[in-house]
C-alpha cells in the first residue's frame, strides 16, 4: 500500500495562557506561566493550592444555555477548540464526503467533574432517595467529545476516544495520522481535552505525591530540569487539529499548516506510574517515531519534551534523548512548554503538538521557563532553551507524551513542501 500524505489545515486552542491558538502562542513566545491560586474549589486544606486554570473561558460562545448543562467541562474545552480548529480550516460540509471525515479525541481521566457533582449530591442530599441528574452517564464517559463534535458537524467516518493517560491526546492523533494515510478517511479532527482540577484530580495527585507543593511561588513552580524541581503543576484545556490528505486539502484549497511526517508508540511495561529508569520506552518511541518518518536523528531541530518537572522523568526523557540522538542532542533545542502551561493531563499531547507546529510556522523555540539552578544529572551541553524564546531553522520537531501506565508517543512534524 502506497501511504497517504497528511497534512495539518486548522488549529484550535483552549489553554491557561490563552483561549486561541495565537493568545497560546503569544504566551509561550513570551514565556508567561498559567499558574496561581486554585479559584474552582476552596483548596486551603490541601498539600497542593494551585494549578494553571483556563481563565475566562465563557462556554455560551460556543454552546447555548440548555446545551452546556449537558456537557462537563472537558467536553466543552473540546467543544471550543474543535470549532475554532473547524473554522480556520474553512472546512463546508457540504464539499465534504461525511463518511470520509471523523473524529478521534483524547482523554485520560475524562468527565471527572460530572463524578464529583453527582456523589456529592448524592452523599449529602439524597441518600434516602437517590435521584441522578440523567446526564450523569453522557457527561462522564470520555469517548463523547468525539460524539458531541461528530453530531455537531455531521462527521459520519471514524469515531472514536483514545485513553492512555497523558498520553491520550497524542495517541488520538497517531491514531488520526494512520487512518487518513491508509486511505480509511480524508479528514480528521482530532486532539484532546481535560479538566482534573477539581477536589479528586488534586486530591489523587496530592496522594501520589506528584504535584509541587511550592504553594509559596505558583508561577515558578513548574521548573522542568531545574535541580530544585519538586513535581509537576496540574493544568486544563483542550487542542484540536484537523488532519487531512494532502491532495483531499489542495483540491479546496485549504491553507497547509505543517506535515504529520511520523509517529511513534511503545509502552515501558515497568510500573504504573514510574517512567522506565533507563529511559527504555522513551528511547524505543523516538525510534520508531523517525523510522515511520524516514527521518535521521540529525535532521531534528526540536524536541518539546514531556518535561513535567518531576526528579525521575525528566532524568529518564533527557537520558533516552541522549542515547537516540548521540552527539546531536547538543545541536537541537529541547523545552517543555509544561513550565508555562502546567501539565494537561489526556490534553497535553495536542496543546504540544501545536507548539511544534507553531514553532516550525515562526522559526521561533518556545522556552521552558523558571530554570533557576543546574542539575548536575544533565549534560551542560544540551540547550533546553532556558528562560527566554530561541530563533533558529526549524523544519522537524518531535513531541514526546509519556502516560501512567507505562503508555509512551512521539509524533513528528515537519514543514509542508509541495
Amino acid at each position: 500500500m502506497k501511504l497517504r500524505r497528511v497534512v495539518v489545515t486548522g488549529l484550535g486552542a483552549v489553554t491557561p495562557i490563552g483561549n486561541t491558538v495565537e493568545e497560546y502562542w503569544n504566551g509561550l513566545s513570551k514565556g508567561i506561566s498559567g499558574a496561581g491560586p486554585i479559584t474552582r474549589f476552596d483548596a486551603s486544606k490541601f498539600k497542593t493550592r494551585f494549578a494553571c486554570e483556563v481563565k475566562n473561558f465563557d462556554p455560551l460562545v460556543y454552546l447555548d444555555k440548555k446545551e452546556v448543562r449537558k456537557y462537563d467541562l472537558f467536553a466543552q474545552f473540546a467543544t471550543a477548540a474543535s470549532d475554532q480548529a473547524m473554522a480556520d480550516a474553512a472546512i463546508n460540509m457540504e464539499k465534504i464526503n461525511p463518511y470520509r471525515a471523523g473524529v478521534i479525541w483524547g482523554s485520560g481521566i475524562g468527565g471527572i467533574n460530572a463524578i464529583r457533582d453527582e456523589l456529592h449530591a448524592f452523599y449529602l442530599e439524597t441518600q434516602q432517595n437517590p435521584r441522578f441528574n440523567p446526564f450523569f452517564i453522557t457527561r462522564m464517559i470520555i469517548d463523547i467529545c468525539a460524539g458531541h463534535i461528530s453530531m455537531k458537524y455531521g462527521l459520519r467516518g471514524p469515531n472514536f476516544a483514545t485513553v492512555s493517560a497523558c498520553a491520550s491526546a497524542s495517541n488520538a492523533i497517531a491514531d488520526a495520522f494512520n487512518y487518513i494515510r491508509w486511505n480509511k478517511a480524508d479528514l480528521i479532527v482530532t486532539g484532546g481535552s481535560e479538566a482534573a482540577i477539581n477536589e479528586c484530580g488534586i486530591g489523587g495527585f496530592n496522594a501520589m505525591k506528584a504535584l509541587s507543593e511550592r504553594n509559596d511561588s505558583p508561577q515558578t513552580a513548574s521548573r522542568p530540569f531545574d535541580k530544585d524541581r519538586d513535581g509537576f503543576v496540574m493544568g486544563e484545556g483542550a487542542a484540536c487539529l484537523i488532519l487531512e490528505e494532502l491532495e483531499h486539502a489542495l483540491n479546496r484549497g485549504a491553507k497547509i499548516y505543517a506535515e504529520v511526517a511520523g509517529a511513534g508508540m511503545t509502552a515501558d511495561a515497568y510500573h504504573i506510574t514510574a517512567p522506565h529508569p533507563e529511559g527504555l520506552g522513551a528511547e524505543t518511541v523516538m525510534r520508531n517515531a523517525l523510522e515511520d518518518a524516514g527521518i535521521s536523528p540529525h535532521e531534528v531541530d526540536y524536541i518539546n519534551v514531556h518535561g513535567t518537572s518531576t526528579p525521575l522523568g525528566d532524568v529518564s526523557e533527557v537520558l533516552a534523548i541522549q542515547k537516540v540522538f548521540g552527539e546531536h542532542a547538543f545541536k537541537l533545542n529541547i523545552s517543555s512548554t509544561k513550565s508555562m502551561t502546567g501539565h494537561l493531563l489526556g490534553a497535553a499531547g495536542a496543546v504540544e503538538a501545536l507548539a511544534c507546529i507553531y514553532a516550525i510556522q515562526h522559526q521561533n523555540i518556545p522556552p521552558t521557563i523558571n530554570h533557576f539552578t543546574d542539575d548536575e544529572q544533565f549534560d551542560p551541553r544540551l540547550n533546553f532553551t532556558f528562560n527566554q524564546a530561541q530563533q533558529r531553522s526549524v523544519n522537524i520537531a518531535l513531541s514526546n507524551t509519556f502516560g501512567f501506565g507505562g503508555h509512551n508517543c512521539s509524533l513528528i512534524f515537519k514543514r509542508y513542501q509541495p
